[in-house]
Order: C-alpha cells, then sequence, then structure tokens
C-alpha cells in the first residue's frame, strides 16, 4: 500500500527581500508566522501498518526549526535572500539526507500564499 504522510510545523522570523526594489514592500524588514509542511511517501509496512513514526519527521525537523524560529532568516547561511522559495530549497537540502522519503516541502508565509518545492 502506497501512502503520503505530512507534517506541518510552524515557525516565527523576519526577513527583508534586499534584490527587490527599494520601495516594494517585501524590501522592508517585516515578519511572518511561517508554516512548513515536511510530505514523505513510500510504501506502508505490512507488519507496523505504517510509513514511519511521524515522532521521525518532528526529530529530523528539530534542528532546522530552532536556527529558523524567532530569528533574521537573512544572517542564516543560504538564507541572505530568503524568498519562499529558497527557504522551501533551503529545508529541502537539510532535510533530504535524514529522511530519504521526503518529496515535497510546502513553505507557506500567510494563509494565501505558499511554495511547493518537491526537489531537484
Amino acid at each position: 500500500m502506497k501512502v503520503e504522510l505530512r507534517k506541518t510545523f510552524q515557525f516565527e522570523a523576519a526577513h527583508l527581500l534586499p534584490l527587490l526594489p527599494k520601495n516594494h514592500k517585501c524590501r522592508r524588514l517585516h515578519g511572518h508566522s511561517f508554516q512548513v509542511e515536511v510530505v514523505v511517501a513510500g510504501d506502508c509496512d505490512p507488519k507496523l501498518g505504517w510509513l514511519m513514526d511521524y515522532a521521525d519527521i518532528t526529530a529530523a525537523f528539530k534542528p532546522l526549526w530552532q536556527q529558523l524560529d524567532h530569528h533574521y532568516l537573512n544572517e542564516i547561511p543560504g538564507l541572505e535572500n530568503p524568498t519562499s522559495e529558497i527557504v522551501a530549497a533551503w529545508i529541502w537540502e537539510r532535510l533530504k539526507p535524514r529522511l530519504p522519503l521526503l518529496t515535497e516541502i510546502l513553505v507557506a508565509e500567510t494563509c494565501q500564499s505558499r511554495c511547493v518545492y518537491r526537489g531537484p
């Protein structure tokens, strides 16, 4: 049985997008309540009846959450221009080695705006 698991995390962070024109609102320092959805997929273990433990997803994401939550994203190496797209790829690059079944990262800046990244 093929299944997909989704686990959602939230972090608060400030950023600005330095490559935009100076009069663009996102060029100014501002913050978001970011939501990240981590998606893994694969074959369900017939004996256990699950793909993996949700706690393992949490454990894999926790070090990244600690780097992101209540931080200024532009100061994090690799996030000097922290668009949702770049944040999603940054998370993917660090999470994929810990979660080989990773298939998707979703980063939402607001309730209406989100980016889905499915790897290289």
